[in-house]
C-alpha cells in the first residue's frame, strides 16, 4: 500500500510540473529553431533606421496569423546572431467610420446651391456630399477658410455626376488636397445628363456631407496573389486565386486592357472559402462595384470627366488557419465581358523597420509557433525619419541550421500523455491494494 501511494505521489508531481509548464514564460527566440531566413541587403557602409517591404510568403510561413514570431539578428565577426529590435509599419491606419461636416447657410442663388460645411478637426481628403439627385452632371467650386470672418482659400472645382439613367456610375465625392480648413465653401451647379437645366432644384436636395477618415489612394499595397485565367460562364466572368494561411487580403485590385474605351459598371461578388476540412471556418462573402467614365467637355458647357474605381475593399481570409480559395464573379449582365490584363489580391503595404550599423549584416527569420510577439524597447523606433534606408528582403530560404524546437525537450516533455496514462495505471494498483486490503481484514473479523 506505501508503495503504492509513493508511486501515485510522484505521478501528481509529475502531472503537476506539467501544469505549471502551460504558464511558463514565452520561449526565447533562437536562431536554430526558426524554420526560415531571408537576408536584409542594405546601401554601403549605410548607418540609421532601415525599412523592408515585407511580401506575402513572410505571412504564409509565419506560424500565426498575427506574424508573432518575425524576428531580425545581426549577423557578428565570430559568427554568432544578435536579436535586434524591430517594428512592423502598416500603410496608413485601418479606415474608422466617417465623421458627419455639420451643413451650414444653405441657399439657392442664381441658380447654384451654396452651402457652409464645418468640418472635423483634423486631416481629411474626401468629402462625400449627400445629394437627393439623380441622373445629372455636376460642378462644385470648394473654397477653405478658418472661420467666417477670415480670407478664404480656392481649394478647386470638381466634377460630381449620377448617370443612373445610362447604367453607369455615380460620384459624389470632392476628392481634394489634404485640407485641415474648419470651413469648407461649396457652390453646386447642376444638370441633366444632356445639359439641359436641372428640374426641381431646391435646397432639399443637400442633405449633408461625410468626411471619410482617409482617402484610399494614399494607402500603398502590395500584390498577394494575381491570376490572368478569366473564365467565362454565361454572363459571369469567374477568376479564382489560391491564397495560403495567415496572409492577410485587403483590396482585390483590377487591371483593364488600357486600350479598352467604353464606360462601364460591373456589380462583383467576392468569396472566400477555407480548404481545411479538419478546421472548417464560415465562409466569407463581399459585394462591390467596378467602374470608370471618361468623356470629353461637351459643346453644351458640361465639364469632362476623367473618373475611375476598379478597386474594391475586401478583408477577408486574414484569420484563416488553413489556405483558401477566392472566387470572384463579375457580372457582365448584357453588356460584352471585360478585358481584363489581370485580378489582383492585395494587402496594404506592411514595412519592418530596425536600426542598422555600419558594416553589419542582418537577417530576417520566422517559423516557430513557440514564439509570441515580440516586446522591445522601441523609444528610438518611436519616430521614423521621413525617408529612411531602404533595406531589400532577399530570397527565403530554408535555415540550414534548423532544429525543431521539441526535438530538444526530455521524454516527458514531449510525451505528456503518459503522464496521464502512468497515474491512471498507478491509481488502479491503488484500488486493487485497497480492496484485496478490505478483503482480508473481512475475513480476520
Amino acid at each position: 500500500m506505501k508503495v503504492a501511494l509513493a508511486l501515485l505521489t510522484a505521478f501528481l508531481w509529475q502531472a503537476g510540473s506539467l501544469h505549471l509548464s502551460d504558464s511558463a514564460p514565452a520561449a526565447p527566440a533562437y536562431p536554430q529553431y526558426l524554420r526560415y531566413e531571408r537576408p536584409l541587403a542594405l546601401p554601403p557602409n549605410a548607418s540609421g533606421i532601415a525599412c523592408a517591404v515585407l511580401d506575402a510568403s513572410v505571412y504564409a510561413h509565419s506560424a500565426s496569423a498575427s506574424a508573432d514570431d518575425l524576428r531580425v539578428f545581426r549577423n557578428t565577426a565570430s559568427g554568432q546572431q544578435q536579436e535586434v529590435p524591430f517594428v512592423v509599419n502598416y500603410s496608413e491606419a485601418q479606415p474608422t467610420d466617417a465623421t458627419t461636416a455639420t451643413l451650414h447657410n444653405l441657399s439657392l442663388r442664381n441658380g447654384a446651391l451654396a452651402f457652409d460645411l464645418a468640418m472635423p478637426p483634423r486631416a481629411y481628403t474626401l468629402v462625400d456630399l449627400q445629394l437627393a439627385a439623380q441622373n445629372f452632371i455636376a460642378t462644385a467650386s470648394v473654397s477653405g477658410s478658418n472661420g467666417p470672418a477670415t480670407p478664404s482659400h480656392p481649394l478647386g472645382t470638381f466634377t460630381l455626376f449620377d448617370l443612373t439613367r445610362q447604367h453607369l456610375a455615380r460620384s459624389t465625392s470632392l476628392a481634394l488636397q489634404e485640407s485641415t480648413f474648419p470651413q469648407l465653401h461649396v457652390e453646386l451647379h447642376l444638370h441633366r445628363i444632356d445639359g439641359g437645366r436641372f428640374p426641381h432644384l431646391s435646397t432639399a436636395i443637400v442633405h449633408g456631407a461625410a468626411v471619410p477618415a482617409s482617402r484610399e489612394a494614399q494607402t500603398l499595397y502590395t500584390v498577394v496573389a494575381s491570376t490572368r485565367g478569366i473564365i467565362q460562364s454565361g454572363s459571369t466572368s469567374l477568376a479564382q486565386l489560391d491564397v495560403p494561411a495567415h496572409v492577410p487580403i485587403e483590396r482585390v485590385h483590377f487591371l483593364l486592357d488600357p486600350a479598352y474605351p467604353p464606360d462601364l459598371l460591373r456589380n462583383v461578388s467576392i468569396q472566400a472559402e477555407s480548404d481545411s476540412r479538419s478546421r472548417p471556418q464560415p465562409r466569407e462573402g463581399i459585394d462591390g462595384q467596378i467602374w470608370r467614365v471618361t468623356r470629353a467637355a461637351s459643346p453644351s458647357g458640361d465639364p469632362a470627366i476623367h473618373a475611375a474605381n476598379l478597386s474594391i475593399p475586401a478583408v477577408i481570409a486574414s484569420n484563416l488557419h488553413s489556405p483558401a480559395t477566392i472566387r470572384i464573379e463579375i457580372d457582365n449582365a448584357t453588356d460584352p465581358p471585360l478585358p481584363f490584363k489581370a485580378v489582383q489580391l492585395q494587402m496594404r503595404q506592411r514595412t519592418l523597420c530596425f536600426e542598422a550599423a555600419t558594416g553589419s549584416t542582418y537577417t530576417l527569420a520566422y517559423g516557430d509557433d513557440s514564439l509570441r510577439a515580440s516586446v522591445y524597447d522601441l523609444s528610438h523606433l518611436a519616430a521614423l525619419p521621413p525617408r529612411p534606408l531602404v533595406a531589400t528582403l532577399g530570397l527565403e530560404q530554408f535555415n540550414p541550421h534548423y532544429l525543431r524546437r521539441n526535438a530538444a525537450l526530455t521524454y516527458k516533455e514531449r510525451n505528456p500523455e503518459q503522464l496521464w496514462v502512468g497515474l491512471l495505471a498507478a491509481l488502479a494498483v491503488i484500488g486493487a491494494f485497497a480492496t484485496r486490503h478490505t478483503k482480508r481484514r473481512g475475513r480476520h473479523r
